[in-house]
């Protein structure tokens, strides 16, 4: 199930006529197709109401300015990350690597995300939202498949709720930066092959954490 953007949703306490589904995807489609076209440096929230047929009223009215408006447009993209049921752990994790390489062979994604994560070097509250707008939400993939795995018999359960957020982390962490790193820093494939010996690898570490 995909999660709305931070941007898409209705905030809080404001009354007036409702906001358009269309219009915030048009405003998102028109920021990736900008940056990929003039870089972060250029780009600016007139270029957006321009390409998206809004006025730049509209804009403002969803978001604050260029950083918020550019990790929501990145998000909705990351949204599109699903974790179909393949029947075992190490399946849905091979699955969920590929379908995030591709993502990332998308220029609007790959321009994007470089932008942002650039850019939030010098801006902790960029930083911030990066993590509460794609990083956290995206960690709903890791606690999926492990409840999964849990109720399969794969993996036991953890009683420990602080233990459970540290290990849904760290499986985080290590998924998605080596499929960056992978993807973007070395520009090595993310096929097949690879994704299979990484699964197999990180299924390793998985099985012999839980039988320490």
């Amino acid at each position: 199930m995909r999660n709305p953007s931070p941007g898409v949703s209705s905030p809080h306490g404001r009354t007036g006529r409702p906001r358009s589904a269309a219009a915030d995807t048009a405003i998102l489609a028109a920021t990736r197709d900008a940056l990929v076209e003039l870089g972060w440096s250029k780009l600016t929230m007139g270029d957006v109401s321009a390409r998206a047929g809004v006025a730049k009223t509209t804009l403002y009215r969803r978001w604050a300015g260029k950083n918020e408006l550019v990790v929501d447009a990145v998000a909705e993209l990351f949204d599109e990350l699903e974790l179909p049921d393949r029947g075992s752990l190490e399946a849905d994790i091979e699955d969920v690597v590929l379908q995030f390489a591709r993502l990332l062979r998308r220029p609007e994604a790959r321009t994007a995300l470089m932008a942002v994560v650039a850019e939030s070097t010098r801006d902790e509250a960029l930083r911030d939202r990066i993590r509460s707008a794609i990083v956290d939400r995206q960690k709903r993939l890791v606690v999926l498949g492990r409840e999964r795995a849990q109720a399969r018999g794969e993996l036991p359960p953890e009683e420990d709720a602080a233990l459970a957020r540290h290990t849904t982390d760290l499986i985080f962490d290590v998924i998605a930066g080596t499929v960056v790193h992978r993807a973007l820093v070395s520009c090595e494939p993310v096929d097949e092959l690879w994704a299979g010996a990484f699964t197999a690898l990180l299924m390793h570490g998985l099985q012999g954490a839980t039988a320490r």
